[in-house]
C-alpha cells in the first residue's frame, strides 16, 4: 500500500525569536517550499499554515501562520514535515517517490529473488538502493538505467541487472 503522506523535511530548530523555525529539506527540489500553503506535523500530521519562505545554506527557514513567538515552535524541534500525496511534486517518468520504492521485491533479469529494497542512500552522483537478502546481507544496487529495468509500484516488484561483483 502506497504512503499516504511523504516527508519533504525535518525541523532542525527554531530560528530567532519570532517563531521561524529550521527546515532540513529531504526532498530533491527544495524550492518547492515556496509553493507550499501548508504542512503537517509529525505523526499526528497537525496541519500548519505557511506564512512566509525562505532559504538560508542548504535549509529552509519556515514561519507559520498563528505562531508569532519561539515559545510556539520549541516543541517542533525534530519533527518531520509532511505533504499529502495529492500536494506532491508531481514525477517524471522512470521516478519514483522512495516511501513506494521500501519494501519492493528485488528480483534479478533471470528472475531470482535478490532480497527486499530496504532503503534509498542518496550519495548526489546516483541514488544506491540497499537490497536486504535473506541472509542477512545486503547489496548495494546503483540506481542507473544499466541496473534498474523495471520497476512496478503496483506489483511492488523491481527487476535488477547485477554489476560484476555484486
Amino acid at each position: 500500500m502506497k504512503n499516504e503522506f511523504l516527508q519533504v523535511g525535518v525541523i532542525t530548530s527554531p530560528h530567532g525569536l519570532a517563531g521561524e523555525v529550521k527546515v532540513f529539506p529531504s526532498t530533491d527540489d527544495p524550492a518547492r517550499f515556496k509553493k507550499l500553503k501548508k504542512v503537517l506535523l509529525g505523526e499526528e500530521k497537525k496541519v500548519l499554515e505557511i506564512s512566509q519562505v525562505r532559504f538560508f545554506k542548504n535549509m529552509v527557514i519556515l514561519r507559520f501562520k498563528d505562531h508569532p513567538k519561539i515559545e510556539s515552535v520549541m516543541g517542533y524541534r525534530g519533527k518531520a514535515l509532511f505533504v499529502s500525496r495529492e500536494e506532491a511534486l508531481p514525477l517524471e517518468e522512470n521516478q519514483y517517490y522512495i516511501p513506494d520504492l521500501v519494501g519492493m521485491e528485488v528480483v534479478g533479469e533471470e528472475g531470482g529473488f535478490l532480497g527486499t529494497l530496504t532503503e534509498v542512500l542518496q550519495t548526489g552522483a546516483n541514488d544506491v538502493y540497499v537490497v536486504k537478502k535473506e541472509d542477512g546481507k545486503e547489496i548495494l544496487i546503483p540506481a542507473i538505467r544499466s541496473c534498474i529495468l523495471q520497476v512496478s509500484t503496483e506489483e511492488n516488484r523491481m527487476v535488477v541487472h547485477l554489476l560484476e561483483g555484486l
